[in-house]
Order: C-alpha cells, then structure tokens, then sequence
C-alpha cells in the first residue's frame, strides 16, 4: 500500500487531480468530527486508507469536495478519484489549505490545537471553531503548518515551552502519511463492482444507483424523464415506482440487455436508452396494468417484492405506440409465476441469478416458445399460515393480503363487497383485523405469541371491528348479515370459526389457506 504526505493531498487537490464522482454520497463529517481526525493523526492512530480510482476518461458529472468548488485539472495529468475516503480527504484538504473558500451554506470552522488542551490518550486536544470562539492565547490554527511565512508570523506570539509544543505538532503533520490505494482502469463495470463492495459494510449504496451518474446525465435527462414516468403512474397508484431508480434502472437493462445486473446496465449506450425509452415506459406500464387486472396489485407496497416488475416489464416492452398482445395462455403462466415467486420467496436471496433466468424465461414466452417460467419448486405447508405473525410490509404477509384479495371478500357487518382498490392502496393496518379477537383469546388462556398469526387475519375495517366486538365469534355471530356463509367462503374461513376452538379453527384455515395457494400455483 502507498501513502501520501499531506502536502501531496493539497498539490493533488490543487491542481484539480483528485476528484469527487458524482455517485459519491455528499460530505457528512460535521466539523467536531473533522477536529477528531487530525487528533488520530497527530497521535499516529490508524484512522484508514483512502481508495482512489485513476483514469484518463473525465466523467461527465462530478461533486466539489464537500465545500470547497474544485479547480480545473491539468489535461497532463490523470485523474484520481475517490471511491473511498472521501471523509477524510476532504477534511484534511479543508483543514490546512487557504487557496479555496468554502461554499458559505455548508457548515465549516477551522480547526485549532488547543495548547490548554492536556496531552491525554484518549480526549482531543484539536478544536473546530468559529472566529469568536478563537482564543489566540490558546488556540493554533492548523492552516498555516504547510504556509512558512504565516507560521513564522503566527508563532511569535507564544512563549518558549508553546513553540516547543508547536513545532513538534507541525513535525508530526508534516512527517504524516496518508495511505491509499490506486485502482488503474478503464473498465467502468469493474470499478462499479469495487465501488459496491466498499460500501456494502456501511450505508448500502446499489451499484445501479451510481451508474446514472456516467452513463446517460449528458446526453439524456433520466433522472427527468424517471420523474415524469412517477407523474404518470401517480393517478393509478403506482407513483412508488417511478420514485425508485433502483427498480427503473434494473427495468431498463432487462428490457434493452436481456439482463439486469450491473454489468449489464453500464454497458449500455446512452443514445440507446434514450432512443428506446418509450419502449422502456411501455413495459413498465404494461406489467402494472397486467398486475393491477389479474391479481388485483393496486400499488407498489401491495408486491411481496417490487423486483417481480423487471421480467413482466420485458414481456410488455414494446416500441412506440405499439401495445403486447397477450394470449390466455401466456396469461396463465404469468400468474402462475407470479404466485410461485411470492410463496418461495424467490426474490429474497440470488436476486440476480432468479432475474437472469426469469427474464430469458418471460422473453421466450413473450416470442410463444417452449420456456420454463415458474417451473421452481414450491411447498407451501399450513404453518405457513399458523407459524407466521402478520405483520404489514413483510413478505409472508403481503403475499397472505393478495392471496385474500383473489377472493372478492365482502364485508363482516355489511356483507357488501369491500372496496378493494382502496382498501389496498391505502394498505394501513386499520384494514386487517383478527377473526378470534384478542380480547377473547386472552380470556380463555391462548399464548399472546399466536394471536397475530397470518390465519387469524382476515378483511376487516376498524369500524367493523369495533362493531363486532372483542366477544367470542359464536357471539358476534349475531351481529353479522345473513349472508354469513357466503362471507366466509370469500374469506377463506371455515365455519369452525363459530366453534369457538381456536387450535381447530387454526387448522380448518390454514388447510383451505394452503389448497387456495396451491391452486393458484398450479
């Protein structure tokens, strides 16, 4: 591993080689934090590497460094940028140069040795202050160490034992080194992998995500044309997924690479995604409508996993104003898919690999040859059902809201048909309430740990809930309309419900919860 002096970083800096890419998150470091730096380095702690990118290829999109604009570089010169560090690059550029005025709306003090300050291990003795807080008795600013003229001028007015103490600070500055590691390449997709792997122990940052800021930012305003796509999709329900770039960009190179990965999607040409991009909007639309129409989605919190969108969006995909033309069998096995990826879960883990093969699968459906979508191996048992809590924005349960869903449920008090489309996207949990009340179940000494399962849940307001009460459902019974049978039929719940025998109520349930499952699998 190299390293660098602080002086070097500065010249770096200075004559614009090392760079910000405009996929780095911003400067986060508030100025106590920056002041804790330079105490690591005066004391010789480990404080990290920084990782730095050379290329000779500007990129066309670049941040300042933190608050400070960065110069124009020199074309002789390559460019380093930052794929880690940033942080601390920054702060230490920040702290000891004087060349650059920072930006006045983000916050920035200089730092200071604070001489008063006891030479303890663990406390600092470098402070960040504003011009009223600087004490000049005190307090030494760092950004005259690597200036002579203004140290020598700075120095004159401390005794001998500071200058002492002053002198051995600017020593250790000086003698300082910053170690780094240089990544020389051209290959963007290679650097995106790296860039993705640094990050993935700290904030996560999806490799998609940064892509954006090489590929297509020039030549074609994605960004604009994504929140245009959210304005569109908001009358339906939909605005979620033009506000998740991550989802949209994975679309995108399904539908122009046949592949959804990284690699994939930086290897495409601006000028195509530009060019194409109805098509991109057309498969978008299209898996939306086929979801809202066939299994009753009426926004993106409904999807156990909003990845399901990037292989239907192929199949959708369609130039201009040209529409897919989906045959009843080509139906069926989409649903059947559909299905079979929410209760294996198939997008929980090797996300990338189910996507490379569901995307060739939908494609040669979509062309009417022999493929293989859906064909996974899935069980689906009844403790599914009696094992699993509900809890909303999970998996499990947003696959059991749908799975209800299918069935048309009318309502508990009412016996009219619940108002689907709304219940749904306003998918709150005053929406779902339990068939054997709590308040019941306490009563007669059911663990609280089996209340809340995802058989005891059905379509239920808090207004009906409240109607019918915390009694035993042989009570509340009484309260309900006389098309009880044809209720619970559209609730998936069996008449036991009225035994008052929750364990086989729980059994009844979950058995007809599972055939329902399995029948939609089939």
């Amino acid at each position: 591993m190299a390293d660098l002096t602080i002086r070097e970083i500065l010249d770096l800096v200075l004559r614009g080689q090392i760079r910000i890419p405009a996929f780095q998150r911003g400067f986060v470091w508030d100025p106590e934090k920056v002041a804790f730096l330079m105490d690591s380095i005066y004391k010789g702690y480990p404080f990290g590497s920084l990782l730095l990118w050379r290329t000779r290829e500007q990129l066309r999109h670049e941040k300042q460094l933190g608050p400070f604009p960065l110069p124009e570089r020199d074309p002789d010169y390559p460019i380093d940028y930052v794929l880690d560090g940033q942080q601390r690059i920054t702060s230490i550029f920040g702290v000891f140069q004087t060349e650059i005025r920072p930006d006045p709306t983000v916050e920035w003090a200089n730092v200071y040795f604070d001489l008063s300050a006891d030479p303890d291990a663990q406390e600092s003795q470098f402070v960040a202050l504003r011009p009223e807080q600087v004490d000049s008795r005190r307090h030494f600013p760092l950004d005259t160490l690597f200036r002579p003229v203004e140290y020598r001028r700075t120095t004159e007015r401390f005794g001998d034992q500071d200058l002492v103490r002053i002198d051995d600070m600017q020593a250790r500055f000086k003698e300082a080194r910053i170690p780094y590691q240089l990544l020389t390449t051209e290959d963007r997709a290679k650097v995106a992998i790296v860039f993705e792997r640094i990050n993935r122990m700290g904030v996560p940052l999806d490799t998609l995500q940064l892509l954006t800021a090489w590929t297509w930012s020039e030549d074609f305003e994605l960004q604009r044309a994504f929140e245009d796509l959210r304005d569109e999709l908001e009358p339906f329900g939909f605005a979620g997924v033009g506000e998740d770039s991550n989802l949209l960009l994975r679309c995108c190179a399904a539908i122009l690479a046949g592949d959804a990965s990284p690699t994939a999607l930086i290897r495409l040409r601006g000028a195509d995604v530009r060019t194409r991009f109805k098509e991109i909007v057309n498969g978008v639309k299209g898996a939306i409508d086929f979801l809202r129409i066939n299994v009753n989605v009426q926004t993106v919190a409904n999807l156990p996993f909003s990845t399901i969108l990037v292989p239907l969006s192929v199949f959708f995909a369609s130039p201009g104003e040209q529409f897919v033309q989906v045959t009843d069998e080509q139906r069926a096995r989409l649903v059947r898919w559909f299905w079979r990826s929410c209760f294996s879960r198939r997008y929980s883990s090797g996300v990338l690999r189910n996507l490379r093969d569901d995307i060739q699968a939908v494609s040669m459906l979509k062309e009417g040859r022999p493929n293989t979508l859906g064909d996974f191996p899935v069980v689906v048992k009844p403790d599914f059902f009696t094992s699993t809590e509900f809890r909303l924005n999970t998996v499990n349960t947003t696959t059991f809201i749908l799975l209800l869903a299918q069935q048309r449920p009318l309502n508990f008090v009412s016996g009219q048909q619940v108002a689907m489309e709304k219940v749904l996207r306003e998918y709150n949990r005053s929406e779902f309430h339990h068939l054997y009340p709590r308040a019941f179940l306490t009563r007669v000494g059911v663990p609280v740990n089996q209340h809340s399962v995802l058989a005891n849940f059905c379509f239920l307001s808090k207004a009906d809930n409240a109607t019918l009460g915390g009694d035993a459902p042989s009570a509340y019974r009484e309260r309900m309309p006389t098309v009880v049978d044809e209720i619970l039929q559209r609730a998936l719940c069996p008449l036991s419900l009225f035994s008052n025998d929750y364990q086989q109520f729980l059994a009844e349930r979950s058995e007809l919860l599972k055939r329902t499952a399995e029948a939609l699998m089939q």
